[in-house]
């Protein structure tokens, strides 16, 4: 047997003998995280623009009531449908190539919104926006995890979501200066990027061994991890099982089909998304006279939480994370709602509160405490959902998931994401006309309830494991 014969069966992808110093890794890591940035502006981008467009004066489109709940809740729908497009280009074009695909969309749906003349050309371009979101929102998170050695896959995988509440942020800010047209223009720039950094990005190791392309994955090992020490290689065959129904009756399928399903509802019930697409409305409800400056706040939380979380993901683990998170979350939604249930009969609550006024200040120190119990609360919901239940469902749905079934499975995962998200979206204004404000927010207390049990009795601990050992642990190996 000549060398090359031997180094040619010598397997790709061994057990963990040192540790992998690549840089490459970050690279694509940041290149990957690109998309979930732009999705990110995409959600933001709707709390200045609504505003913004119910201000507008004809023949600028101009937003009623009902169709600023359609222009916030629609991108939802068309990410729901990314997810499904995603799913079936993750597993036929691969991780990169999907990658590259969805910037199509995030910058044709921008400019649609640019040039938008009425309100249905802005909820096309809405929509368009939103299946970018689906696709970025599944594909970034299965690269990025295929990509990255178990040592560093919790803080990689974490970046996901820190970058999506770095686009909401990004959104929040420029919206302060700009008018939606000139919000949509910038909204075309981190796709843009994205596009053209990816273009030197490998396709992950994992995809080129299921396509039988050896060579190209050890380039690709080398160039992301220096070396080809440290990983496993999927079963042999593998890549030819596909997914069938019938596979739904094994451990090793329906569990993570129930986890997965399960984390991404429960992380729409707690309300985030609609705290995200309605912040400004929120606060002026709350009657702060600068509701914008409070999203800022809100905005600017929910990254430096997330960055914490990125850090502790692969010290702590994810369960300790989720059920910390989840507790948080409990009690601040109790007492957003405690502040609208106290603040409803308040006579000296008709006008608005400044956000920088002293709390000690006479006569209106009640309504300041008041005003300062709804920004405490929702910061602190904000902090307690991005330490946990912002990134970790989306970590553990790139995970969890057998390769042979992750296109498959990540995309009921996002579509079921979406739909949830848009379900919240829509109704949450008439949900707090229903329910009153108060028992909104105290009905998403019940679910972060619900989601500190689940966390508690049903997930696992993927903490240091590869992802072959997590598919061995679901299949009782």
């Amino acid at each position: 047997m000549t060398p090359e014969d031997q180094e040619e069966t010598q397997p790709l992808l061994r057990p963990p003998d040192s540790a992998p110093r690549g840089r490459g890794v970050f690279l694509a890591a940041f290149a990957a995280a690109l998309g979930p940035l732009s999705f990110g502006f995409a959600l933001g981008y709707s709390s200045p623009a609504i505003p913004s467009l119910r201000r507008s004066a004809s023949p600028t489109p101009r937003l009623d009531n009902d169709t600023a709940s359609w222009f916030g809740a629609i991108v939802t729908l068309g990410a729901a449908a990314g997810g499904v497009l995603g799913g079936w280009l993750l597993d036929r074009a691969g991780r990169k190539l999907s990658l590259l695909l969805c910037t199509v969309p995030f910058v044709t749906g921008f400019a649609v919104i640019t040039a938008a003349q009425d309100v249905w050309t802005l909820l096309g371009g809405r929509l368009l926006t939103g299946l970018a979101c689906g696709i970025a929102s599944l594909v970034a998170p299965v690269y990025i995890s295929e990509i990255a050695y178990p040592k560093v896959r919790g803080l990689l995988g974490s970046c996901v979501q820190l970058m999506v509440v770095i686009g909401i942020l990004l959104a929040y800010l420029a919206g302060w200066v700009l008018e939606w047209r000139w919000l949509a223009v910038l909204g075309c720039a981190p796709p843009t990027f994205m596009l053209l950094l990816m273009c030197c990005m490998p396709e992950t190791p994992r995809f080129l061994l299921t396509q039988h392309k050896r060579q190209e994955a050890m380039a690709a090992v080398r160039f992301l991890w220096g070396s080809e020490q440290g990983w496993e290689e999927p079963p042999f065959g593998v890549e030819h099982q596909g997914f069938h129904l019938a596979q739904l009756r094994h451990p090793g399928i329906y569990k993570p089909f129930v986890i997965g399903i399960s984390l991404m509802v429960f992380q729409q019930l707690s309300g985030i998304n609609a705290v995200m697409f309605y912040a400004e409305t929120i606060f002026e409800e709350a009657k702060f006279k600068d509701s914008s400056l409070a999203s800022v706040i809100v905005g600017t939380i929910q990254v430096l939480f997330t960055a914490v979380a990125a850090l502790a993901m692969d010290k702590a683990g994810r369960r300790l994370l989720l059920a910390l998170s989840g507790v948080v979350m409990v009690f601040s939604t109790s007492a957003f709602g405690a502040y609208f249930k106290l603040s409803q009969g308040s006579p000296s609550n008709s006008s608005h509160v400044d956000l920088w006024a002293p709390v000690s200040m006479e006569p209106t120190n009640a309504s300041v405490g008041l005003a300062w119990l709804a920004v405490g609360s929702m910061c602190l919901f904000t902090a307690g959902f991005a330490l946990g239940w912002g990134p970790i469902p989306w970590l553990l749905m790139s995970e969890i998931f057998p390769l042979h079934v992750k296109g498959v499975a990540t995309g009921v995962c996002v579509l079921t994401n979406w739909l949830m998200a848009f379900l919240v979206t829509k109704e949450f204004s008439s949900l707090m006309e229903v329910l009153r404000p108060y028992g909104a927010f105290w009905l998403a207390s019940a679910f972060c309830i619900g989601s500190v049990l689940f966390t508690l009795f049903c997930i696992p601990e993927t903490k240091g494991k590869t992802l072959e050992q997590i598919t061995a642990h679901f299949e009782g190996r």
